[in-house]
């Protein structure tokens, strides 16, 4: 399978479930700009059925390989990210998987019995990472209740296998040098950023790697009892710096990915989109 057929698959239900994102990468190729994406993320649980090996098959029978690990101990998930190994233009991929062990009872016991509901054959097929919602409507309760432990455990039992997000690659762009200007006109079209620790951006040029990332969008989702709005999927934007040695940073820094998790969480934020 080529690389682009693998990323557009994730692109049309991305954009099609977010309209937000398509408006976003329309206003940046309407000003002339030609969109490169540095990198897509996906959410799972560290289940072996489903762990983060077993997602990033499609992406592994492909030319990708792992490069680096991420330990996120407060939100408990750990992340890898893959490259391709002969593609440098290629986007990066970005897998994480909430260790379920280190949670609740009850948190464990809801999950386990959806992912136990399903038979082997469901996760053994690589192309499992396109198909959403394996599991079924839930009741809106069961969902609040599990955001509270974990915003993160309840996106990804509702949504599922797609992309969380995909991530601009700001390097690319010929009118935005600097991420202020990207959140500047992202924020003049009406859009709101992810500003979870007070400031727009996370990272530094020191650290080699800048990103910023919208609100998610909040869409409409029937639960098993009742149709109730909540965040999907959000836009991210990545700026990379070079090394020592003139070489862009191609990794991924822990501190900064924890933040990006919380676009998903509009509950912290009364007036968010």
């Amino acid at each position: 399978m080529k690389v682009e057929e693998i990323f557009n698959r994730f692109w049309i239900d991305y954009s099609t479930q977010n309209d937000s994102v398509k408006k976003i990468h329309d206003l940046f190729v309407a000003s002339g700009e030609n969109v490169v994406h540095d990198h897509i993320a996906l959410r799972t649980f560290n289940d072996p059925r489903i762990n983060i090996e077993r997602i990033a098959r499609i992406f592994t029978d492909n030319g990708y390989e792992a490069r680096g690990e991420y330990d996120f101990k407060i939100k408990r998930l750990l992340g890898k990210h893959f490259e391709h190994t002969t593609d440098p233009n290629a986007p990066k991929v970005f897998i994480s998987e909430l260790l379920l062990e280190q949670f609740s009872d009850s948190l464990q016991k809801t999950v386990m019995e959806k992912l136990d509901s399903l038979p082997k054959e469901v996760y053994d097929d690589p192309l499992v990472v396109y198909k959403g919602s394996l599991w079924g409507k839930i009741p809106f309760a069961t969902y609040n209740a599990l955001r509270e432990e974990s915003e993160y455990a309840a996106w990804t039992l509702v949504y599922g296998y797609r992309a969380n997000h995909f991530a601009i690659h700001v390097n690319n762009l010929r009118n935005f040098e600097r991420l202020q200007d990207v959140n500047a006109f992202v924020k003049k079209n009406g859009y709101k950023m992810n500003t979870s620790s007070g400031n727009e951006i996370y990272g530094a040029p020191e650290e080699l790697l800048e990103q910023s990332a919208t609100i998610a969008q909040t869409r409409p989702v029937t639960f098993s009892d009742g149709v109730f709005e909540i965040p999907s999927c959000f836009y991210e934007f990545t700026l990379r710096y070079r090394d020592d040695d003139g070489n862009f940073y191609q990794g991924f820094k822990a501190a900064n990915a924890d933040k990006i998790f919380e676009s998903t969480n509009y509950y912290r934020s009364e007036d968010a989109m």
